[in-house]
């Protein structure tokens, strides 16, 4: 069971990762430090904000608190303009310090306790508080993407009026176990 708990979040973390840069890459570039309002983030913010934590919470993940002292998290939501390269740099250095850290996780690591500004957590409880976390801000990134493409969204999954033949695609086949990522990522070995 603990394994398949790790080969799973690992599938779901790519998941995630896979659905916040199909966005961004169907995006101006110009776009990317676009806020709907001053209160609101930017694809840029998101992205540095993401990075961060994630380099925060993953690096030493086993012996040391989450939140590391280099961290600047107000920094991570100023007003920037980064160009693609820069932007696909943080986003990798983040993900793969993530990705990194889960391939060295054993199943008897799953109950150890670690902490986040002091706060102990199960390395379980841990990676699930990222697990939303990461979901939340990527469907920040989805959702502004979608308010910029508008009518040039390419969809990330069903896209709408083909749940139906989608469904009927999926039934035909025989049953099976499989993640539900399969088909999203294909090329992916985890």
């Amino acid at each position: 069971m603990k394994e398949n708990y790790i080969s799973s979040i690992k599938k779901q973390f790519m998941y995630n990762r896979e659905l916040g840069w199909k966005t961004i890459s169907q995006l101006p570039k110009e776009s990317l430090s676009w806020q709907y309002n001053d209160e609101s983030n930017s694809i840029v913010m998101l992205v540095k904000h993401l990075s961060s934590n994630m380099l925060s919470r993953w690096t030493h993940f086993l012996n040391s608190d989450g939140e590391k002292e280099w961290r600047n998290r107000d920094h991570e939501f100023e007003s920037e303009q980064l160009d693609v390269d820069d932007l696909a740099k943080a986003w990798d250095k983040g993900w793969n310090c993530l990705m990194d850290t889960l391939e060295q996780l054993k199943a008897d690591d799953l109950e150890k306790i670690v902490y986040i500004r002091n706060q102990g957590h199960t390395v379980v409880e841990a990676i699930n508080r990222q697990l939303s976390h990461y979901s939340y801000h990527v469907g920040q990134i989805v959702f502004i993407g979608k308010m910029i493409q508008d009518d040039r969204w390419n969809s990330l999954s069903i896209p709408r009026g083909q749940s139906s033949s989608y469904n009927k695609e999926m039934f035909s086949k025989e049953k099976e176990r499989a993640h539900f990522t399969k088909d999203f990522l294909p090329n992916k070995k985890l």
